[in-house]
C-alpha cells in the first residue's frame, strides 16, 4: 500500500486540508473574535505537527519494518516548511501590515519571535537542498550532515511555542509537544550509542567496521 502510486498523491492532498480548513473558516468568519491571532497560532501548531510527523518517519519505519514510509520524508518536510512560512506570512501580514522596519524592530524586540524566525531560517537551506540534484551537488555524507539541522530546528520551535504559551502560563499543550519530540530525538541519541558502542566492540577484536549493520 505505502508503495502504491496513489500513496503520495493523496498525502500530499491530505497535508494540504490543515491550509483548506483555515481558508475555510476565515471565509466563513469562523476563526473567532480574533481571526488574525487565530490564523497566526493555528498556522504555527500545523507547522509544528509537520514537524513531529516528520521526525516520526525514521523511528516508525524502522519499528514497523516498513522502508517504505521512507519516500513520504521529503513531502512532509517540504510541507513543515511551507506551513512554517505561512505561520511568518501571517504574522508579518496580519500583525505587521508587510512593514519590514516595523518587523524587524519586533523580532529584535520580542525573544520568542527571533527565535522562531531563526527556526524558519534554519529549515531553509533544508528545505532548498531536499532534492536529488541537491544530494548529488553535496555528496551523501554533507546533505546528511545538514538536514540534522532538523533537530535544532524542532528544539527552537519548542522553545518559540513555550515563550509563546509563558503569556498565559498555559504549558499543557506544549508538554504533549516536548514530550513526543523528546521520544523521537532520544530514540535517536538511543540509536546512536547503541551504534557507537558496537563499532567500539569491533575495534577492541581488531575490526575497523562492523560485518553487520545492526537495525
Amino acid at each position: 500500500m505505502l508503495r502504491h502510486r496513489a500513496a503520495q498523491p493523496l498525502l500530499f492532498t491530505s497535508c494540504l486540508l490543515p491550509l483548506a480548513w483555515l481558508l475555510y473558516r476565515a471565509w466563513t468568519d469562523a476563526l473567532g473574535a480574533n481571526p488574525a491571532e487565530a490564523l497566526i497560532r493555528a498556522s504555527g501548531d500545523w507547522t509544528l505537527r509537520f514537524l513531529c510527523i516528520t521526525l516520526a518517519i525514521t523511528p516508525v519505519r524502522h519499528v514497523l519494518g516498513a522502508p517504505g514510509l521512507a519516500r513520504f520524508r521529503r513531502m512532509l518536510g517540504l510541507f513543515t516548511f511551507f506551513y512554517g512560512t505561512l505561520h511568518f506570512l501571517s504574522y508579518g501580514w496580519l500583525d505587521q501590515n508587510f512593514e519590514v522596519e516595523a518587523i524587524v524592530k519586533d523580532i529584535a524586540k520580542r525573544p520568542f519571535i527571533l527565535v522562531g524566525t531563526t527556526t524558519l531560517l534554519l529549515m531553509l537551506p533544508l528545505a532548498a537542498t531536499s532534492f536529488n540534484r541537491a544530494i548529488k551537488a553535496l555528496g551523501a555524507v554533507r546533505w546528511q550532515q545538514l538536514h540534522r539541522a532538523i533537530y535544532a530546528a524542532a528544539l527552537l520551535a519548542l522553545l518559540h511555542f513555550f515563550w509563546m504559551r509563558a503569556a498565559k502560563h498555559n504549558f499543557a499543550e506544549w508538554g504533549v509537544y516536548a514530550a513526543i519530540v523528546g521520544v523521537l530525538l532520544g530514540w535517536r541519541l538511543w540509536r546512536w550509542v547503541k551504534r557507537t558502542a558496537a563499532k567500539d566492540a569491533w575495534r577492541l577484536f581488531g575490526v575497523r567496521d562492523r560485518p553487520t549493520r545492526i537495525t
